[in-house]
C-alpha cells in the first residue's frame, strides 16, 4: 500500500468576525471577491455591548453570526479590511474580529498548484514549506 503525502499549509491565518445576524453572507461574499477561497458561519448568542448601550441597546441582536476564513498570509490585511468595511465593524454594536496564527492545516491542494510552490521552493533554497 502507498503511504499517502500529507499537505501542510504554514502560511495561513485564521480570520473570525463576530457579526449581527443576518450580515454575514454579505461580508462572505466581501471577503471572497478579495480573494477568499471559502468561510464557515455559525450562529451565536451575544452578551455584553448591547447591556452597556442601555435603551440604544435595543438595536443590537443578541442573535449574532460568526464567521471562520482560512487566509494565506499575504492576503490577511486585505481580506481584513475588506470584512471591516463591508461589515461596518465602525459602528458600535456591529461586530468584532480578530485574526489568528495558525501553525498548520491541511486539506486537498490541487497538484497544478502544488507544482507551482515546488517550483517556487526550489528558485528560493532558502524557503521551505513547514519551515
Amino acid at each position: 500500500m502507498a503511504k499517502q503525502e500529507i499537505v501542510v499549509l504554514t502560511d495561513v491565518a485564521l480570520i473570525t468576525a463576530i457579526v449581527q445576524r443576518g450580515k454575514a453572507d454579505a461580508i462572505v461574499q466581501a471577503a471572497q471577491e478579495a480573494g477568499a477561497q471559502g468561510a464557515s458561519i455559525h450562529y451565536s448568542h451575544g452578551r455584553g455591548v448591547r447591556e452597556r448601550l442601555g435603551i440604544l441597546g435595543l438595536a443590537v441582536e443578541a442573535e449574532k453570526e460568526v464567521i471562520n476564513i482560512i487566509v494565506s498570509s499575504d492576503q490577511t490585511d486585505r481580506i481584513f479590511e475588506k470584512i471591516y468595511l463591508t461589515g461596518d465593524f465602525d459602528t458600535p454594536g456591529m461586530g468584532f474580529m480578530w485574526v489568528t496564527p495558525v501553525e498548520k492545516a491541511a486539506s486537498f491542494v490541487p497538484p497544478d498548484i502544488l507544482e507551482k510552490f515546488a517550483k517556487k521552493d526550489r528558485r528560493n533554497p532558502n524557503k521551505r514549506r513547514g519551515k
